[in-house]
């Protein structure tokens, strides 16, 4: 079982210059006991189904399984009873580590996040210009809970 460590960070400055090449994504999340989250996710032309575990910290434990493209549509389309999490997805170097930024579509559009996967929790993370605020912590910028709740419903109770 692969230990996933990452830091999330929402995106403050426009990074259209430099996002190039992306890979568009739709993802959504099965029903489960409420202790792991079980993902569904169509990138590009290519299925994976995802199992991960409650976070503890910056950890938590992942199992990925890649699955047929036109198996992960009709989950998508029958079984994921939420919400499905729309994004375009950029991979940018920077302090010699691999940064993902996503740019939400759908109920999330305006919203820009980036990440950074880390080989342990303490690691060193220089971090760009262009990130704000560290969400790493914050649940409701999980991507299960943005399916549940997207940012469009926070501005209109608001």
């Amino acid at each position: 079982m692969a230990i996933e460590i990452e830091r999330r960070f929402l995106v403050r400055k426009d990074v259209r210059r430099f996002c190039r090449d992306g890979v568009r994504i739709v993802q959504g999340y099965l029903p489960s006991d409420g202790e792991n989250t079980v993902r569904v996710r169509l990138a590009g032309d290519h299925g994976t189904i995802t199992v991960k575990s409650r976070r503890r910290g910056l950890c938590r434990e992942e199992l990925e399984y890649p699955i047929a493209a036109d198996y992960a549509a009709r989950l998508l389309r029958e079984s994921c009873r939420e919400g499905l999490i729309e994004k375009t997805r950029y991979r940018v170097t920077y302090g010699g580590l691999c940064w993902e930024i996503d740019v939400f579509e759908g109920d999330n559009a305006g919203l820009v996040i980036a990440e950074v996967e880390l080989s342990h929790p303490d690691q060193l993370v220089p971090l760009p210009g262009w990130v704000g605020a560290e969400i790493s912590h914050v649940a409701a910028y999980s991507n299960s809970s943005l399916s549940r709740t997207p940012i469009r419903r926070w501005v209109a109770a608001a």
